[in-house]
């Protein structure tokens, strides 16, 4: 048992393959103690110097053998409960739906959870059948379905937001308890890896019950009633429900969802987005260009982050770096051709890939402003051009030293991508602007990254955030309205597990509140 007496916080230099009993005797050193437990509070690794490359670990250590010292208070989310007579519908089962929906239930709410998609071990098999076939399931797919696009994406559990420690803390939990790596409860860059996250959705699923949440699979909406500022049900293909709140967690392939938003005058704003391509490396160019050798005992995979800013080019950037990952087709619609990067928790893959995405305003772009319903249909038009190219989920690929030339490849490099990659002209694909941005930005990732401009770009990458916002306040509760509300990566207003997961719970917690 913890000697809460006897608390410090130390901060230790280990190589990156250490063993436990090699930091248990470092912990000894460093404090001139014998006797002790620890735990760790935060792990990262600094490969600035390659040629001492270690784990900074800060560490909290009780012992008898300290000076006085209590430890921090610890801070949890509160979340309240009480039998309560009050219904809720939660729509999609992504990382934000689910979130909200379990803190409802645990809060003592009556929570219907609406997924148009599949429970996780059926989805997996329509992927996998997709791969073979080349046929889409339109609600059963690398975007649609339990666990939401994440399921299936890798898996990272990284947020930028600073302002969600409380709901951080919390999802973490809840992973770890549900089957996931203790690490990534201090890792800097936490990683499930999609094999995990698969293993570890019925059990999120089976707590989800345990508290009297009812789950409904291949529920898809397709209509709501409103009066005044309040929707009174919401209808599926088969079913009306009523309801005293309603969230939506839709995410933001689901075009379906968005054109029901819009054409009951739900109000939405265009906002900044992005898009570019996927890139991708062997695994080994990448290792050797941050590491300076081609693997580090001890750690999975070397990885990268990469801006680029110039006057007169958009901002561009990496997103969504899977090393040791695949680059996988995630179209939600048939007549749809964009990817994404996943990678498996061991990081094991030869291969490595990230978005390259360049930031822009549509308004720019087109030189007007525009409505929400016609920027999708701008972005519906950009995925639907490049499946046209084939008409199916082959896509387009060119070697990055032939992009910056403005040449097209003659020959393409082996690929993780599960259909064929055929050559194309990029600049045929994309606004000039974006293209051009793009090229200058491969440029200068070339020198940063050694190798960088030997390996190839391919397909579109259009999901790094929603084109459009939902118009809300701070609990995700729709302007105009007094119990709907939008939340996750199809408001616009989060991007990736973590955030999207908080956005739901911060619903929530506004339905708790509304209610006390």
């Amino acid at each position: 048992m913890e000697n809460k007496n006897s608390y410090h916080e130390i901060e230790i230099k280990m190589p990156s393959n250490y063993q436990e009993p090699a930091l248990k005797k470092e912990i000894a050193r460093h404090l001139k103690i014998k006797e002790f437990h620890y735990h760790i509070l935060k792990k990262s690794l600094d490969a600035r110097n390659k040629k001492n490359i270690f784990w900074l670990l800060r560490l909290a250590v009780f012992s008898p053998e300290l000076p006085f010292k209590l430890p921090p208070l610890e801070k949890k989310l509160e979340i309240p409960y009480q039998k309560r007579k009050k219904r809720v519908v939660v729509v999609g089962m992504g990382p934000s739906g689910f979130f909200a929906a379990l803190v409802l239930a645990q809060a003592g709410f009556e929570v219907k959870v609406l997924e148009q998609g599949k429970a996780v071990e059926e989805r997996k098999n329509d992927i996998e059948n997709f791969e073979k076939t080349g046929i889409l399931n339109p609600l059963s797919n690398y975007s649609f379905g339990e666990g939401g696009a994440g399921a299936f994406s890798d898996g990272k559990l990284t947020s930028r937001n600073k302002h969600i420690s409380l709901e951080r803390e919390y999802i973490l939990k809840t992973f770890i308890e549900a089957g996931a790596p203790p690490e990534i409860g201090y890792l800097a860059y936490p990683h499930i890896g999609s094999d995990i996250l698969y293993q570890i959705l019925p059990v999120l699923r089976k707590q989800l019950s345990l508290y009297q949440a009812e789950i409904l699979f291949q529920s898809k909406v397709i209509g709501f009633e409103k009066k005044n500022n309040r929707v009174d049900s919401i209808q599926t293909d088969s079913k009306e429900w009523e309801a005293d709140d309603f969230i939506f967690a839709p995410g933001h392939s689901s075009y379906h969802t968005y054109r029901l938003f819009l054409s009951h005058k739900i109000p939405f704003i265009v906002k900044p987005s992005a898009i570019g391509v996927r890139v991708e490396h062997p695994q080994k160019t990448v290792n050797y260009s941050q590491w300076g050798k081609e693997s580090l005992p001890g750690v999975k995979a070397a990885e990268y982050k990469l801006t680029f800013q110039e006057k007169n080019s958009l901002p561009v950037y990496s997103f969504c770096m899977c090393p040791g990952g695949k680059i996988i087709p995630a179209a939600s619609e048939t007549g749809q051709s964009i990817v994404n990067g996943v990678s498996n928790y061991q990081r094991n893959s030869s291969f490595a890939n990230s978005a390259v995405v360049a930031g822009f305003h549509l308004k720019d772009i087109l030189n007007q402003d525009i409505k929400s319903v016609d920027a999708l249909l701008w972005l519906i038009g950009l995925e639907n051009k490049f499946f046209d190219l084939k008409k199916s989920y082959e896509i387009p690929a060119a070697k990055i030293e032939d992009f910056i030339k403005k040449k097209v490849s003659s020959a393409l490099l082996a690929s993780s991508y599960p259909f064929s990659l055929f050559p194309y002209d990029f600049d045929q694909l994309f606004p000039e602007v974006i293209a051009e941005s793009l090229r200058k930005s491969m440029i200068q990732f070339s020198s940063k990254i050694r190798g960088f401009e030997k390996g190839q770009m391919m397909g579109l990458e259009s999901k790094t955030s929603s084109l459009i916002q939902a118009v809300r306040n701070s609990e995700g509760l729709i302007e105009g309205f007094e119990n709907l509300y939008i939340t996750g990566e199809g408001s616009g207003f989060s991007g990736g597990i973590i955030s999207s997961a908080a956005d739901g719970i911060k619903a929530a917690i506004g339905i708790i509140q509304k209610y006390s």
